[in-house]
């Protein structure tokens, strides 16, 4: 028998904790007679296993005989990836001969005599869906791993397109917070800022030592010390499912491996993708064990106006918990001890040093005699106004205000502008709306 455990990104394995309740709300929603929602964002911390739910999901659909489910490359033009996909099927080109749509123009192949090329890649979308709707067909999109590209941007304001001229389209995406969170914000693209996102939390630890349990015999005791070894998180599941396997069933003696995979294939990655800001908060949280927020905050000589806004992040990214009043913990196995093994492996004196660290550094002007470092140190919740209230920070508000604009004219938008500077969504369109203004 071969192994039921998989360490594959994105494929879905033998043995899988099935999210049931997320997953009938997305189903639910839009097989419905009159959906109530036409698109769900998915989002959880790297190796939450949100590819496999949208694989899952589009499946549970694609048995409903009505669904045709298309799944495009972000990296790609995604309208003219969907006319193609929609194209290629000849049940579906029957349906668009029929309706006299001629798409030759796109080298798709259908060509219809007495019927005039259409040029509009929107148009003729808008045209097969319509087809497609008198059919009584519904098309669901799905697109993993999106990120705020012009190609994204394009889609998302077609599709709302779609959606205001009541066509059958349903979108299902994946992505990272702060990845999602860039596009929500865009402002051409209201209609994602209300679209309802699904969460990928850890897994029931009930569950996962049933699983164990059965798939190994092992007794309750040892079932559920296995799965507490996992966290829950989704990625850890499969991983010392996996390597348990290969040895036997023995998961004691994989421990040092276990480690070794959670670290090179997710949690390097993970922390790569940390702002300096955020990887000073984690490193100070290994020096207070019992995690209590108040401990952290001295370490960090933060006020709670300057540790909340980081706390919040650092629990949307799925990177530490926060449902004890007054703590935080890392939400992922083992985490904590990569997170001291970085913090001594690197020179935390100055997160300045190293450009990489903080854009921040490259974008703003600072005035006077304001240093780097003292700015940075001060980039917390407080709006401009609040900051220009007080004179001794004056200094410090006008390099913040600068480093937002500049980042807005190289055409970041206020998401990524709040990720960046580690400022509260006030604070970056404040700055904006001054622009150039005298202080």
């Amino acid at each position: 028998m071969s192994n039921p455990y998989s360490m594959t990104y994105g494929r879905i394995p033998d043995q899988l904790i099935s999210r049931q309740m997320q997953s009938d709300i997305v189903c639910n929603a839009f097989m419905a007679e009159h959906p109530s929602q036409q698109v769900f964002m998915i989002t959880g911390v790297r190796g939450t296993g949100k590819t496999v739910f949208m694989t899952e999901a589009g499946r549970r659909l694609a048995e409903d005989q009505r669904f045709i489910v298309a799944e495009l490359n972000p990296e790609k033009d995604l309208l003219q990836g969907l006319a193609a996909k929609l194209s290629s099927d000849h049940a579906l080109a029957r349906i668009f001969q029929t309706a006299k749509i001629n798409l030759s123009f796109f080298g798709l192949g259908l060509e219809v005599t007495g019927s005039v090329p259409i040029t509009d890649i929107e148009t003729a979308l808008s045209k097969m869906l319509a087809s497609l709707k008198n059919k009584g067909k519904r098309v669901l999109i799905e697109i993993d791993e999106v990120t705020n590209t012009q190609n994204m941007r394009t889609f998302s304001s077609a599709f709302q397109i779609f959606v205001r001229q009541d066509l059958p389209v349903y979108l299902l995406m994946t992505g990272l917070y702060e990845n999602i969170n860039a596009l929500q914000n865009e402002k051409s693209l209201t209609f994602l800022y209300r679209a309802p996102k699904i969460e990928l939390n850890a897994l029931n630890i009930g569950a996962v030592a049933d699983n164990y349990r059965k798939t190994f015999s092992l007794s309750q005791e040892d079932a559920l010390a296995m799965a507490k070894e996992t966290k829950g998180y989704s990625f850890a599941f499969q991983t010392l499912g996996f390597l348990t396997y290969e040895n036997s069933g023995n998961f004691r003696m994989v421990r040092d491996q276990y480690k070794q995979y959670l670290e090179e294939y997710s949690y390097e990655k993970i922390w790569s993708e940390l702002s300096a800001n955020d990887r000073k908060i984690l490193i100070a949280m290994t020096t207070c064990p019992g995690g209590r927020i108040q401990d952290v905050r001295e370490q960090l000589e933060y006020t709670t106006n300057q540790f909340n806004p980081y706390r919040k992040r650092l629990i949307r990214k799925g990177v530490i918990t926060g449902t004890e009043r007054g703590y935080v913990h890392f939400a992922l196995p083992l985490f904590e001890k990569f997170v001291e093994e970085c913090a001594s492996d690197d020179d935390w004196s100055d997160l300045t040093e190293n450009p990489e660290h903080d854009e921040f550094v490259n974008e703003a002007d600072f005035q006077g005699n304001t240093s780097k470092r003292d700015v940075i140190a001060r980039k917390d919740s407080m709006t401009l106004a609040q900051l220009l209230e007080n004179k001794y920070e004056e200094g410090r508000a006008e390099g913040i205000a600068q480093a937002v604009c500049r980042l807005f004219a190289k055409g970041r938008n206020v998401g990524e502008i709040m990720d960046l500077l580690d400022l509260e969504k006030d604070a970056v369109e404040a700055a904006i709306q001054k622009g150039n203004k005298p202080y």
